[in-house]
């Protein structure tokens, strides 16, 4: 997808954009698993924060147990134009600001082997993490994930599908657990990640932390958005959709101090909005994504949220409206030309 679509409609924050999200046992922003059933994911924090025409994507993973390589994939609005080593305590922060305080099923390989692998657009290594930024439709992304011997959940092609419709952007984050213990790294330590994607209009990925679940398992996770004013949500967080509102207030001057000060987070503004969005849904009801207007003023994008499909809305055209506007004006300056003329040619009227 091009920048230009990205921008009308297919991203992050109006005008400052951040979201946290946390979920255990599975990845909070992805549903990539590797072959070792031993290793597990305790928890993902990702923050993704909107300023001066980028979004700053922020994550990190912690895990349990295993070696070998395992990891996660998380669809992208655009094509990032850097990827770096994130700050040490910024996801914690935004956390405590609210808080004070599987095995995979797998995809046949034959539904994969036709296809061609998706195109590698970036590789960073941070510490024991290996990121690569992909651009290609749902086969091309699952062929590129078995030929890295990862096993998809049999949902994979239906969920891939649902985003790479609207953005063929994919960021797969694998994880090297032997790395991981030859730099001494303890079970639970996290490597953050920040992503600069240059991009627009606000967008949370949700339905992929539904990924490789049954109907029975829930999905719980906290969504953190940082906007300039109160933002509009889509779908909205009511409580009968497994979103809830948690926090809606202005920023505490203490928590955009203490969030520029870590590093890379220069981007944060002196003032913002920060809403706080729970979710607690069963994995069924997660078949949307959370579209945001960070300005308030307007109804967020119903492509974005997953509720239409693209093309799927036709633009409405101004001159339509002009047209039917003058079509009534005629009819109307008609009719009562006619009520005149019958008046003037109505004979007057004789005594009797």
């Amino acid at each position: 997808m091009t920048r230009s679509i990205s921008r009308a409609g297919a991203a992050f924050g109006a005008a400052l954009l951040v979201v946290a999200l946390s979920a255990a046992p599975a990845f909070a922003c992805g549903g990539l698993i590797g072959p070792n059933g031993a290793v597990n994911l305790l928890r993902t924090t990702t923050l993704a924060g909107y300023h001066d025409g980028e979004e700053h994507y922020i994550t990190a993973f912690q895990f349990a147990g295993g070696g070998g390589s395992f990891g996660s994939l998380t669809p992208l609005p655009g094509i990032p134009s850097k990827v770096e080593k994130g700050g040490d305590w910024t996801l914690q922060r935004l956390v405590l600001e609210t808080e004070p305080q599987r095995e995979a099923l797998f995809l046949a390989a034959d539904a994969v082997g036709a296809a061609r692998s998706a195109e590698e657009l970036m590789k960073v290594r941070i510490d024991a993490l290996d990121i690569t930024v992909l651009r290609g439709g749902p086969a091309e992304v699952g062929k590129w994930a078995t030929d890295h011997g990862f096993r998809l959940p049999p949902d994979s092609p239906e969920v891939l599908d649902f985003y790479a419709a609207r953005s063929p952007i994919f960021l797969a984050a694998v994880f090297d657990g032997d790395a991981a213990a030859e730099r001494g790294e303890a079970v639970g330590d996290g490597t953050p990640v920040h992503i600069t994607i240059p991009t627009d209009n606000p967008w949370v990925p949700l339905r992929i932390l539904a990924l490789g679940k049954s109907a029975a398992e829930r999905v719980e996770a906290d969504v953190y958005l940082l906007t300039d004013r109160a933002p509009a949500l889509l779908p909205a967080p009511d409580g009968s959709n497994g979103l809830e509102l948690g926090h809606s207030a202005a920023a505490t001057e203490s928590l955009l101090t203490d969030l520029r000060s870590d590093r890379g987070m220069d981007w944060v503004p002196s003032s913002a909005w920060l809403t706080k969005v729970r979710i607690d849904a069963s994995a069924p009801q997660l078949g949307f994504d959370l579209a945001i207007d960070a300005s308030g003023a307007r109804q967020p994008s119903r492509v974005m949220a997953g509720l239409d499909l693209p093309g799927s809305v036709v633009a409405p055209n101004p001159w339509a409206n002009v047209l039917r506007t003058l079509v009534a004006l005629t009819f109307t300056i008609g009719g009562i030309g006619g009520i005149l003329y019958l008046l003037i040619r109505r004979p007057p009227l004789t005594a009797a």
